[in-house]
């Protein structure tokens, strides 16, 4: 069978070779054919644009803009667009295969996608975000639509760019399209519980993880790294649980606390200071890595990927790692993290609790239709738990780590229905 040798890995990986490894091992493990592998390795559709946006000093400046489809086999493309200066087409096509994994672990109607825009927003005024925006979604209007290709936020975007996007695909229509995009503001079509709804899915995987480790939460200390949208309500929800959160961190470095940390009052904390940590009392500042190697039951790595690496990987004390973030691991890392027997809970199974609400924003904008967020949360809750089921089955059954197994998982029900469809 017609393996990629992965490129040599540096400090910093790439995320598609580092895609690739994981992918490359549950494939051989499936068995895999030939054709099948070379389907699902090569995304379907890439799509780089050029957006020309007059600033607000008069100046023209030109963006680049991508959308890579990677799959459309189970259903209409899903994925995020984030605007980032390190956006680049190799991290977005890692990300929208990361996207086909996520949605097929959890047994979901989409194919993976991904977009992004390279820019800074945080050196952009409202008006030249919005115009990048809408630029982006008039480029893309044959790509985009609420049975073809369904965009969401992603880092440096939110419900803000997603209504102009909604508009602005809506204007090319002639009619409103809520179904275009999810994460979108409540107003406007948006979920109830979609906000929370990532980290309630780290909460989920976590407690499904703990009872299979015979960990009680009642007695379990738990450390979070990130305190964004993913980190702090994963902390919250754990906490409220029964977990000692005995360190967070942002940018602004880590937070311990042995006895425990408040986190409504860091979350509180949090907002009135700038949207940071800093200056936070409840707990010591400690080195911001420091937090990785702290001996508790259950690491939680919320916020960016690659870092848990062959450099601190044989430092980790977690009996229990659930992947609040896209790729914390590298793949190199993997093995350690197998031998000294800690189970990882990974990110196309842990953090797929946002494309879960996505789905169902999806669903009710659909049927022109608002469920309670009592029901969004029930439903989301035992989505998570079966997916976690399945791979725990599957990493039994093949007698691999559970990040194997949510790809054995994947591959296979997008295989199947691919063989299903006939190909070509």
């Amino acid at each position: 069978m017609a393996y990629i040798e992965p490129a040599p890995i540096k400090d910093k990986e790439n995320p598609f070779e580092s895609m690739m490894s994981r992918f490359n091992i549950a494939a051989k493990a499936l068995g895999l054919d030939d054709e099948v592998y070379n389907v699902l390795k090569t995304p379907a559709k890439q799509v780089i644009v050029s957006l020309p946006i007059t600033m607000d000093d008069g100046s023209i400046q030109v963006f680049d803009g991508f959308r890579v489809i990677h799959s459309n086999i189970l259903g209409p493309s899903k994925g995020g667009i984030r605007y980032d200066m390190d956006v680049h087409l190799d991290e977005v096509k890692a990300l929208a295969a990361w996207m086909t994994w996520k949605c097929a672990v959890v047994d979901i109607p989409y194919g993976g996608a991904k977009g992004g825009i390279k820019c800074n927003p945080r050196q952009m005024s409202a008006g030249e975000i919005e115009r990048l925006t809408r630029a982006y979604t008039s480029a893309m209007v044959e790509i985009f639509g609420p049975d073809r290709d369904i965009p969401a936020p992603d880092m440096g975007t939110g419900p803000r760019e997603m209504a102009w996007l909604m508009d602005e695909y809506s204007k090319a229509q002639g009619m409103t399209v809520n179904a275009v995009v999810t994460g979108k503001p409540l107003v406007l079509g948006g979920s109830l519980g979609r906000t929370e709804a990532t980290g309630r899915g780290v909460m989920v995987s976590a407690m499904a993880a703990m009872e299979k480790l015979k960990i009680n939460p009642y007695q379990a200390t738990c450390a979070v790294q990130g305190f964004g949208n993913v980190g702090s309500w994963a902390a919250k929800l754990l906490e409220e649980r029964g977990l000692k959160i005995v360190a967070v961190s942002d940018v602004t470095g880590a937070y311990y606390n042995a006895n425990g940390i408040n986190i409504n009052e860091a979350i509180d904390y949090k907002n009135n200071n700038n949207g940071t940590l800093e200056g936070y009392k409840g707990a010591e500042v400690i080195p911001g890595d420091d937090l990785l190697t702290l001996e508790v039951d259950v690491l939680v790595p919320a916020a960016k990927e690659d870092v848990i690496t062959i450099h601190n990987v044989d430092k980790i004390k977690a009996k229990l790692i659930v992947e609040g973030a896209n790729g914390p691991t590298s793949a190199k890392a993997d093995a350690v993290i197998n031998e000294k027997g800690i189970m990882a809970v990974p990110d196309i199974l842990a953090n797929a609790g946002g494309v879960t609400v996505s789905y169902f924003e999806w669903v009710q904008n659909r049927l022109g239709y608002k469920w309670t967020a009592d029901r969004v949360n029930r439903r989301s809750d035992r989505i998570m738990k079966d997916a976690f089921e399945n791979v725990y089955q599957a990493s039994q059954k093949y007698n691999v780590p559970m990040r194997i197994a949510a790809y054995i998982v994947a591959i296979d029900k997008v295989a199947k229905t691919y063989k299903f469809r006939g190909g070509f």
